[in-house]
């Protein structure tokens, strides 16, 4: 059959699709069997309805016919209608259809006949969730609106934002991608694996969206506080995306989660007959480093030069390298170790009207040297220098850290991996945390370890015996492996301590006062970087971009937070510290001509609020 035949009985197909009904209402997608080969002859049965099946529904394309050996061919002819525009999660609003809407789009009989408005669909929604006693049983049900109405999904997390971020991210997530192989239903982004090497940028065609504004990949090797999880780190992308689009409003359908799929070394998924990605070691060296290559040329050909890369998750060897690398051709940016840094650097900012004094007064002991540690630890070297005017080789004096191995000190420096050498100062070898605390005498303690219960009641104690309030931020995820509780710290400091932590914990009374933990999370921050490099047009990220953001979400922290010990404000108003986070970073990006939307707009935060993506229900035709 010639090409325009072809076109002709597409043309004739979709006219029937519009015609006829089916069971399911209006025929808008039906799968073609392979009837363009049979000499043309089709096309005439088609349109004269000469095409029958079982069941008294006409099988247009001839399923019903076929043999399980016989080869479809998997037409598809869209219109939003019917049972297909139920089926739609963009556009599907379940009972909150109207009576109009339900006319003109074959929905009559396919509903049940009440109309629910879009509040009393969350109100529904909000009681069933609350039914869950298992928090993975609240992530399934969460991801099962995403996929089946996306709308009310954002609605519902938007609105509820403190209670289910927990659910959709940290720490119930960690659970989720640990078992993800079991409760895989539909693919939520991209898997690129070592199969794919050669192919990335068709593969990258093959996602249905061609205006991606923001992607988050991770190759699954260091998992939160859980390691190596490989193909099933997909949680985290996903995850990470959802709060784009509820925290800094970037569209769901400009989102591309993605995981690179190298192998694993995780043993207990290698023998797991449901583990759903490559069983076998993972790759490394040159074989690597060519996949990423090939990875981010085509993301550069394929989406362009604006696209946000932002790295997730990946192990320290490879994340600094990357970084180091894709920093100067891409826009990219690596959650762990700058978004981290610049969440924690907003909390000691604000942490000062607490304390008193400013950065520069304080000492600084990390436990902890890998991405997060020293990520932050560079990032408070920073803000220190650009406030005292000091070289930065200077102000990271203040900041000890301390690994696997004890504290970080020059007799050490010769045999320290590349990141942790600037950190190396001069003082005798200590060998654990509490006789580090006892030698550096810190007036900030910071775990990024992901070695649960290590700020022990000695390491507390010592902390608050030459500090009236020590500031002790607990940040390694999911709870499990956070350094130390809430009801730990206040308990161990009677009370005095600062606290806040990367997974959240619940208010803590003592002594007749409610103690608020705080939760450094780094949602404060990347949802409305984010924004701010997109409408900015931002080519690329500079560490003055962080020190923005940092500095924009420090001073949104009020006089009623402080007096409840926060130092992170609330994240009922996430939306709108986002938008004044992105106003802060566009600004920058403005002021360093890294911006390329132009002109720029007058007001950068109005701008930023009417940018975002709005989950409330469409009225259709």
């Amino acid at each position: 059959m010639s090409s325009l035949q072809r076109h002709f009985l597409r043309r004739v197909v979709q006219g029937v699709g519009r015609e006829r009904k089916s069971r399911w209402g209006l025929i808008t997608e039906r799968k073609m069997a392979n009837v363009v080969n049979d000499g043309g002859d089709s096309t005439e049965k088609i349109v004269n309805g000469a095409v029958g099946g079982g069941g008294g529904v006409e099988d247009v394309y001839g399923e019903d016919f076929a043999t399980e050996e016989q080869f479809l061919t998997p037409w598809a002819v869209s219109i939003a209608s019917g049972y297909n525009l139920m089926r739609d999660p963009r556009h599907n609003k379940g009972t909150a259809f109207t009576e109009k809407e339900r006319d003109a789009h074959y929905l009559r009989g396919l509903l049940p006949p009440a109309i629910f408005t879009q509040e009393l669909q969350e109100k529904r929604l909000m009681h069933n969730l609350r039914q869950f006693e298992v928090p993975l049983q609240r992530y399934m049900a969460m991801m099962d609106l995403q996929e089946r109405n996306e709308r009310l999904f954002y609605k519902l997390l938007i609105d509820n934002v403190e209670e289910l971020l927990p659910v959709v991210y940290t720490p119930t997530v960690g659970e989720a991608c640990q078992k993800y192989g079991s409760i895989f239903r539909r693919p939520q982004g991209l898997y690129i694996s070592l199969k794919e090497k050669g192919k990335i940028l068709e593969v990258l065609k093959n996602w249905p969206e061609r205006n991606i504004q923001v992607i988050v990949v991770t190759d699954g090797e260091r998992i939160l506080g859980l390691g190596d999880l490989g193909c099933q780190g997909m949680g985290i992308p996903v995850g990470k995306l959802s709060l784009y689009t509820a925290l800094g409003g970037i569209r769901p359908s400009a989102c591309l989660p993605i995981t690179i799929d190298v192998g694993t070394n995780n043993e207990k998924l290698l023998n797991d007959e449901f583990y759903i990605g490559l069983k076998q070691r993972r790759a490394t060296g040159q074989e690597y480093a060519e996949l990423l290559e090939e990875f981010m040329t085509a993301v550069k050909q394929n989406y362009g030069e604006k696209v946000l890369v932002q790295f997730e998750d990946f192990a320290n060897h490879n994340a600094f390298d990357l970084l180091e690398k894709y920093t100067r051709s891409h826009l990219v940016f690596n959650d762990d170790i700058q978004g981290t840094a610049s969440v924690v650097l907003a909390g000691l900012i604000a942490a000062l009207k607490l304390v008193g004094g400013t950065l520069a007064d304080h000492k600084f002991l990390f436990l902890g040297a890998g991405e997060a540690g020293t990520g932050i630890a560079e990032l408070i070297a920073l803000e220190i220098s650009k406030q005292t005017k000091a070289p930065v080789e200077e102000t990271r004096k203040k900041i000890w850290l301390v690994d696997s191995k004890g504290l970080i000190v020059s007799s050490r420096k010769e045999s320290l991996q590349h990141f942790k050498k600037p950190w190396a100062h001069d003082h005798e070898p200590v060998k654990n945390l509490l006789d580090a605390v006892k030698a550096i005498k810190p007036t900030v303690l910071i775990g990024s370890s992901g070695a649960g219960r290590t700020f022990t009641k000695e390491v507390v104690e010592a902390m608050a015996s030459f500090n009236e309030k020590p500031l002790i931020l607990a940040l390694s995820n999911p709870t499990s492996q956070s350094e130390c509780t809430a009801e730990e710290a206040y308990t161990w400091s009677q009370g005095r301590a600062i606290f806040a932590s990367g997974s959240p914990f619940d208010p803590v009374e003592y002594n007749g006062t409610l103690m608020v933990p705080g939760q450094a999370n780094n949602a404060y921050i990347f949802p409305g970087f984010g924004l701010g490099l997109i409408m900015s047009g931002a080519i690329r990220v500079h560490d003055d971009l962080l020190l923005a953001a940092s500095e924009a979400l420090a001073v949104q922290v009020e006089d009623e937070h402080f007096k409840k010990g926060l130092i992170y404000p609330p994240f009922t108003n996430i939306r709108k510290i986002s938008a004044n986070i992105a106003a802060k970073v566009a600004d920058k990006a403005y002021q360093l001509g890294l911006a390329s939307r132009l002109p720029r707009p007058k007001d950068l935060v109005k701008h930023a609020e009417s940018c975002m993506y709005s989950p409330l229900y469409r009225t259709y035709r």
